[in-house]
């Protein structure tokens, strides 16, 4: 089990969490309650100078975690591919220009074809991009996503095929973000996560809390504590191997987005210390 969480120096919170906020009110709002980190999801840059975008975030002392998201490298045909692959060097651009380090890959899937075939497809596709990777300096985080999303979010379900890919790309510009939301299930989870670790691959953690009954399998994400997540115990698993980055709090929820979200950023920040 990890140690209690005292202060908010290892918060980062997603630009989606509190979605109907544009990132200029984010930004200010997450400062304010102590947040150290904000992972901008590249719908908020929309419209904005996204060099100047992230220097107003770093202004509030914030600092850009992650870009989110690039990927969905799989289709059965081979332009749209293509279009992936260029949205993805985009992507890659916007990041630097946004003055982070990272790019977290939800990978993708395409129904129509073996799930075995849209794996090789990612990581074609993420071979391909490599270098674009390298040259700005940006890290590729290889997020698995709970197998009820293997259908068309993403080929890549559990930590060790993320790992066996990193494994097989052999670059350290390529690695995973470990979200609890999509893991917790897993009963190889800790061997994996050990492995992650060893392999330094380990980029990015996110947290949030898988409410039951659970209404939306998309949409309807829980505040830490909320649900049935190990939560400690997962980021107790991942600070032994050495990780010391920041506790990413990543909350899908029609409901909350329909709330004043200054009283839900309050029991964020409630939850974060409590719970996570």
């Amino acid at each position: 089990m990890s140690d209690p969480i005292t202060n908010l120096s290892k918060l980062c919170i997603h630009t989606i969490t509190t979605k109907p906020w544009p990132i200029e009110t984010a930004a200010a709002n997450f400062a304010v309650k102590g947040a150290k980190g904000m992972t901008v999801w590249r719908d908020a840059l929309n419209g904005r100078n996204i060099k100047a975008t992230g220097e107003m975030v770093r202004s509030h002392g914030l600092e850009i975690v992650s870009l989110c998201r690039g990927g969905f490298f799989p289709n059965a045909d081979p332009v749209k591919r293509k279009i992936a692959i260029d949205d993805n060097r985009r992507a890659i651009e916007e990041a630097h220009e946004l003055g982070t380090k990272m790019i977290v890959l939800v990978c993708g899937s395409d129904p129509t074809q073996p799930l075995e075939t849209s794996r090789d497809q990612i990581q074609e596709g993420i071979a391909t991009i490599i270098p674009d990777a390298a040259a700005a300096g940006i890290q590729l985080a290889i997020e698995p996503l709970h197998p009820m999303y293997a259908d068309n979010r993403s080929a890549i379900n559990t930590l060790a095929q993320a790992n066996t890919m990193t494994e097989v790309l052999n670059s350290p510009w390529v690695g995973v973000a470990i979200d609890v939301y999509h893991l917790w299930w897993d009963p190889d989870l800790e061997q994996e996560i050990i492995r992650c670790g060893k392999n330094k691959a380990l980029l990015a953690f996110h947290v949030c809390d898988w409410k039951s009954p659970t209404t939306d399998f998309l949409n309807d994400r829980g505040l830490m504590g909320e649900g049935c997540i190990p939560i400690k115990k997962i980021r107790g698993w991942v600070e032994a191997t050495g990780f010391n980055g920041f506790n990413e709090v990543e909350i899908f929820s029609t409901a909350y987005w329909q709330t004043d979200q200054s009283i839900f950023l309050d029991n964020i920040i409630t939850a974060y210390k409590n719970f996570t």
